[in-house]
């Protein structure tokens, strides 16, 4: 006979049975949360990826912006080279007009040619008589060349005045 629930237990029993369904319970593998290809979608942009896109970009723009300063410069130097060249032609076509002009001076200026017109043109002749002023003044000749020079005015006044 047989008595039911007379048997001993055995303390260890219950220890290996807790063992054994954790065992059970715990799967083969390891699972770590968050580090799936779905979590990555979901994740968005790293912060590094943007952090290298915006030095990417300051970088672009630094260029952009010194390529627009050099075209800016070379169009200013284009611009004054241009207006440099055209006071130069100016300057040249001024040049040979004065050089034009001093010649044509000469040839309307020289004495034969203003001799040859007068004769021509006006009957104008150079005289023959030439008369010679002497303006150095003397002492004795001055003093009498004065007196006689008041008198004359005098009388020439008195004979307008009767």
């Amino acid at each position: 006979m047989r008595y039911q629930g007379s048997e001993a237990y055995s303390m260890d029993v219950a220890e290996r049975r807790r063992e054994r369904l954790e065992r059970q319970a715990a799967p083969s593998f390891e699972v770590v949360t968050g580090g799936g290809l779905d979590a990555r979608a979901r994740a968005g942009v790293s912060p590094t990826f943007v952090a290298r896109l915006r030095v990417a970009l300051v970088a672009f723009a630094v260029l952009v912006a010194v390529g627009m300063v050099r075209v800016g410069i070379s169009a200013a130097t284009v611009t004054f080279l241009s207006a440099n060249s055209t006071l130069s032609a100016q300057i040249d076509e001024s040049t040979n007009l004065n050089d034009q002009l001093r010649v044509q001076r000469s040839v309307l200026s020289s004495n034969a040619r203003i001799s040859r017109i007068a004769a021509q043109n006006y009957g104008m002749v150079l005289t023959a008589d030439a008369v010679t002023v002497d303006l150095t003044p003397e002492e004795d000749a001055a003093a009498a060349d004065g007196e006689a020079a008041q008198t004359a005015d005098a009388a020439a006044a008195e004979s307008s005045v009767s």
